[in-house]
């Protein structure tokens, strides 16, 4: 039975409804800028990736081969995944880094952003670049993501090239993107699960305006493959980190409201009911199949050797599970990771609290070799500083509150749905860690960084507020203050890049950027 239609009879003219259905911009221009933000965005994080490349014993001489933080781990398993289809345990130390024996290594993240590092040393060699330089690929293309979907959905390229520009000036992410870690994997995986959905909105919202009566009561809106994509890259990023698992019950949410809201604006009647009709049964399959079996691909290594870590678990327990052996194990070996999980307390000097984050109350030092005096990495007077700070730019992450205000105001009086999408996935990554918080688990300050993408979008959308529109004194000085705040990220983050990229710097000069004490 055909619905009833709330709006009248089509005339000559295109009727309100149809018109708001179209997305605010053609989605194929704005690719200059996009590119220039971009390369902007790629050259801060290529060059000088290869440092640090080594550090300094006690005793002042230079060792090692440059790994920083948990590149320990990750560029290890990494090679080991490549080269043995899965992490084992390996040894480093004494002149060797990274020399695997044939016991299974427990480790507590999925394989995929291990894959690309691990891809990235077969390309570049296994050295310091080798191993970062899928990290500084993925960042780079975190930001062109970021344009893209700002210039979409705020209807401005201008305001899309700020969105970028933005995030590529983020201390954070930076630094995320110049080391062997999976966050910025994380990262852009979420970011692209977002804008897969945001092009399926617009494009049933474009086939709902361009239908005729028949075709919008029925309700059906045809194939719908960024949906699909959108599936392959939440599984993607589970595939990376479990913690993906946050953003993506948002997204989820997200898409079922922007679907229902779609038949709403066409006059569908009871859009809840048919949008839960029409999407139940391809959105299980979008969003709950399609991830789960890309995140079991990523294990691929492990199916297909026999000694990963727990791979014959079963053969040892038998049972009377209907589940093959392989993925009993495998189940078993996820019991264990969660356990770890959910009772990892143990203290470090760089821990912090998730209500902290958006202060920025207590970055991680990285890398920090002691005792760097004359002649030690081209330091030149008495005493010298030389570390990875992973710390966000605070001139755009002291911004999180008042934006988060900002965009609450747009959300409520406005039923700007853009606002509460940004506002929703900037908040849920450091939201969601409170209740372990509330545990004592240990937790860093780079577990917010998939939060960093939709603060910089949501700063872009309440800048083309304060610009308002075209012709008028506001657009002046708004135009004006925009630019202003956008120049001091800049300096900030300028000011920072010593600290940030490990470049040698009088110790006096190091001291003057640790603005608190809990950055030391």
């Amino acid at each position: 039975m055909t619905a009833t239609l709330e709006h009248p009879a089509p005339v000559e003219d295109p009727p309100d409804w149809r018109t708001r259905l179209l997305p605010l911009v053609n989605g194929s221009g704005g690719w200059v800028v996009t590119l220039l933000v971009t390369v902007f965005a790629g050259l801060l994080r290529f060059v000088r990736l290869g440092q640090p490349d080594s550090t300094l014993t006690d005793k002042g001489a230079l060792e090692g081969p440059g790994y920083i933080f948990d590149e320990l781990y990750y560029a290890c398993d990494a090679h080991n995944l490549i080269t043995k289809g899965v992490e084992l345990h390996a040894t480093s130390g004494g002149g060797t880094f990274c020399v695997a024996d044939k016991d299974p290594a427990f480790v507590v993240h999925p394989p995929l952003g291990k894959v690309f590092i691990g891809l990235g040393e077969q390309l570049f060699g296994f050295n310091t670049f080798g191993w970062r330089v899928a990290a500084a690929l993925f960042g780079t293309l975190t930001v062109l993501l970021v344009v893209r979907i700002g210039r979409r959905m705020l209807g401005s390229t201008l305001l899309g090239a700020v969105a970028g520009v933005l995030l590529s000036l983020d201390g954070l992410h930076f630094v995320q993107s110049r080391v062997a870690m999976v966050d910025v994997f994380l990262c852009f995986w979420v970011v692209a699960s977002f804008g897969a959905l945001v092009i399926d909105r617009d494009r049933i919202r474009q086939r709902l305006s361009r239908a005729d009566d028949d075709f919008v009561g029925d309700g059906y809106l045809g194939r719908r493959p960024w949906r699909l994509v959108a599936g392959v890259c939440m599984g993607a990023a589970l595939a990376t980190k479990w913690s993906g698992l946050f953003p993506l019950v948002v997204l989820i949410v997200l898409a079922l409201f922007w679907e229902a809201g779609a038949r709403r604006t066409a006059g569908i009647a009871a859009p809840w009911r048919r949008t839960l009709r029409r999407t139940t049964v391809a959105g299980l399959a979008c969003f709950v199949l399609v991830p789960v079996l890309v995140y079991l691909t990523s294990w691929s290594g492990w199916f297909f050797t026999s000694n990963g870590y727990d791979r014959n678990w079963a053969a040892t327990h038998p049972g009377t599970s209907l589940l093959p052996d392989a993925l009993r194990s495998l189940w078993e070996y996820h019991k264990a990771i969660y356990h770890f999980h959910a009772t990892l307390n143990s203290k470090h000097p760089y821990q912090s609290h998730a209500l902290s984050w958006p202060f920025l109350g207590r970055p991680v030092s990285y890398y920090y070799p002691p005792g760097v005096g004359p002649g030690d990495f081209g330091c030149t007077v008495a005493s010298c500083s030389r570390e990875v700070l992973a710390i966000g730019t605070p001139m755009l992450w002291w911004m999180m509150i008042p934006a988060s205000f900002g965009l609450a105001a747009r959300w409520i009086s406005k039923r700007d749905w853009r606002a509460a999408a940004f506002l929703l996935l900037m908040a849920v990554s450091i939201l969601a860690w409170i209740p372990s918080d509330l545990k004592h688990r240990t937790m860093f300050l780079f577990y917010a960084l998939p939060s960093v993408p939709f603060l910089c979008l949501g700063i872009a959308l309440l800048a083309g507020w304060i610009i308002g529109p075209p012709g008028t004194q506001r657009r002046v000085v708004g135009s004006a203050g925009v630019g202003v705040y956008v120049s001091l990220v800049a300096v900030n983050f300028i000011y920072l890049y010593p600290v940030l990229a490990a470049v040698t710097i009088p110790y006096s000069e190091w001291y003057h950027r640790m603005w608190f004490r809990s950055w030391i």
